[in-house]
């Protein structure tokens, strides 16, 4: 009835981006902690989508269909997110603006730039394993931009100086031609438990 693919394959990476719209929202409703938990819970969505992704039969289509909707959700989750938050914290200057271009940007030239790497490995037919990222994957914003967030609870005033620095930064990492070893077994079971303790640390703020 529908076009697209709505197996279990894909069913995180929809997940991941429903987390992500609310998480929008209720950011231009001012409910800035509730939507950096969402933020999160969008990064451990992605964390694993690719894990569900491969435990299931898929046809080539629906592995070509897996890899782009996998970069579009990216792009509205890690891209298009962490700028609304900003802007919904107040950080509105001329320099942040142009801060948020460049981090866009980036992500943006990261996620087309392994699209088409991907394609080409189908074309090729090549399947060997890849033990490294190069450069800082965009889901990494769901770790980094809630441990910034921290610093408001606690020192505000760096929090201001160091939320658009760490977005510039950031952005610069997604797109540098650095090796960075992948995540696996336990790294998943630590990042989830990092999660954890995010949403908890922010839960508690919110109490105070």
């Amino acid at each position: 009835m529908f076009i697209g693919v709505y197996n279990a394959s894909v069913v995180l990476t929809y997940l991941g981006l429903s987390f992500s719209v609310v998480g929008m929202s209720l950011a231009f409703l001012g409910f800035i902690p509730q939507a950096i938990m969402c933020l999160i819970l969008s990064g451990v969505c992605d964390m694993f989508d690719g894990t569900v992704a491969r435990s299931c039969k898929r046809t080539e289509m629906q592995k070509k269909f897996g890899v782009q909707i996998d970069s579009l959700v990216d792009t509205v989750s890690f891209g298009v997110f962490p700028v609304v938050l900003g802007i919904c914290m107040g950080f509105t200057s001329r320099i942040n603006i142009v801060i948020y271009v460049v981090y866009v940007l980036a992500a943006v030239i990261r996620l087309a730039y392994f699209n088409v790497l991907a394609e080409e490995k189908s074309v090729l037919h090549k399947k060997e394993k890849i033990f490294y990222y190069q450069g800082l994957p965009v889901t990494s914003i769901a770790i980094i931009l809630p441990f910034t967030y921290n610093l408001y609870f606690f020192k505000p005033i760096v929090f201001i100086r160091a939320f658009p620095l760490v977005l510039l930064v950031t952005g610069i990492l997604f797109v540098l031609n650095f090796k960075i070893k992948k995540p696996t077994g336990i790294w998943f079971v630590i990042c989830s438990i990092l999660a954890v303790i995010e949403i908890a640390i922010i839960s508690a703020s919110m109490l105070w």
